[in-house]
């Protein structure tokens, strides 16, 4: 027997569409530079098989999170350049230099320690600086940029070669906030050396093109994510996630189904239990709300969903399409992930990023990624 025969869900990632997507972006910025993010496994869908793709279309600059996940990119692109947006936490800086990762440097300290670092003669590699432009999240504010403009000389120890910020409200056009802090990143980046700039992830792409300076990040639209929340997505789908039945239940009387009780069946009624639940990222939020697709029919989750079982009421639906063994759609091109989020009320991003282990994995259009 396969491991897709055993599989009770198999996850599609669409690797060409990821190409694809990219493309896309990398045309409408151009002459900027666009990057890619490539942090948490490419959001949940596999680097290694991903990041290739990506490098092989063109893209040269990657971001990931945290260093372990620099180190772990380097081992598939031995030549891209890869930056890490934690920075140096202490003590890891030697892994920066070993695997030639560019630290995004957050705060006047990581700045001074890595400039002590780097007058070592250890081989540090050149760095980013990350301004913070009001996300209060990460960043240098305007007084630790002004400490370090009195200081040139630990500017150019660290060689930088980006000046970077994030914005706050980019997947919201109409937000003023969007215009403020592109405009207090220009006013604040005159404290450095002139530098590439860049401001805009995947919904900032969207804003414009004065947002796009020397270089952009996109992550969540590289995956299929909608940039522009409320308008149609410019996105390739990427991802499908289908759920294997594993028992048809006929309920010819009023009952209630799952944990609580919480759902009350009235009249003949048939069920369909898959084995997906929670644990494989498919949110309990979902429970009496949340749908599938199967046979070209939406169906809805029927009662709570538990760590490796949801039910759906599929008495509409043909028995050759519902019945034990067969397929339902829970992510794909009629649900996409940003619609599941909107139901389990929260976003694309955490659907994505949480989808479990146990899935059947399967990447398709590697080959055709590449030309």
């Amino acid at each position: 027997m396969t491991d897709l025969a055993r599989a009770t869900a198999l996850l599609t990632i669409d690797v060409a569409a990821i190409v694809a997507n990219w493309k896309r972006l990398s045309a409408l910025v151009a002459p900027a530079e666009a990057s890619a993010v490539v942090k948490a496994d490419c959001y949940g869908l596999g680097m290694e098989h991903i990041a290739p793709a990506l490098s092989a279309a063109g893209c040269q600059s990657f971001f990931v999170a945290c260093v372990n996940e620099g180190i772990a990119l380097r081992r598939i692109l031995p030549a891209a350049v890869i930056h890490v947006l934690s920075g140096p936490l202490g003590g890891d800086e030697g892994e920066f230099a070993a695997h030639n990762l560019i630290p995004v440097l957050n705060s006047l300290a990581q700045i001074t320690g890595w400039a002590g670092f780097a007058k070592k003669g250890s081989g540090a590699p050149a760095a980013a600086i990350h301004i913070d432009t009001g996300m209060n999240r990460l960043g240098l504010s305007e007084t630790e940029l002004e400490r370090l403009a009195a200081k040139p000389e630990i500017t150019a120890a660290i060689r930088p070669i980006l000046v970077m910020s994030h914005l706050a409200c980019a997947d919201d056009a109409d937000s003023p906030m969007n215009a403020r802090q592109l405009t207090t990143l220009r006013r604040l980046a005159s404290h450095l050396p002139a530098l590439p700039q860049s401001i805009a992830a995947s919904s900032g792409i969207f804003l414009g093109r004065g947002f796009h300076l020397g270089l952009v990040r996109p992550g969540a639209a590289l995956y299929g994510l909608n940039p522009m929340p409320g308008r149609p997505n410019p996105m390739s789908q990427v991802v499908k996630l289908q759920g294997k039945i594993v028992q048809v239940r006929d309920v010819d009387s009023p009952q209630t189904v799952g944990y609580g009780a919480t759902h009350r069946v009235e009249g003949k009624r048939k069920l369909a239990v898959v084995a997906v639940g929670y644990a494989d990222g498919w949110f309990r939020s979902l429970s009496n709300r949340g749908h599938g697709m199967i046979g070209g029919m939406k169906v809805p989750v029927a009662g709570r969903i538990s760590m490796d079982l949801t039910t759906f009421d599929v008495t509409d639906v043909p028995a050759e399409h519902a019945h034990p063994g067969a397929w339902i759609e829970l992510i794909g091109p009629d649900l996409s992930p940003d619609r599941v989020a909107d139901e389990a009320g929260t976003i694309g991003y955490e659907i994505l990023t949480s989808l479990g282990r146990r899935h059947h994995r399967r990447w398709t259009g590697t080959e055709t990624a590449k030309s």
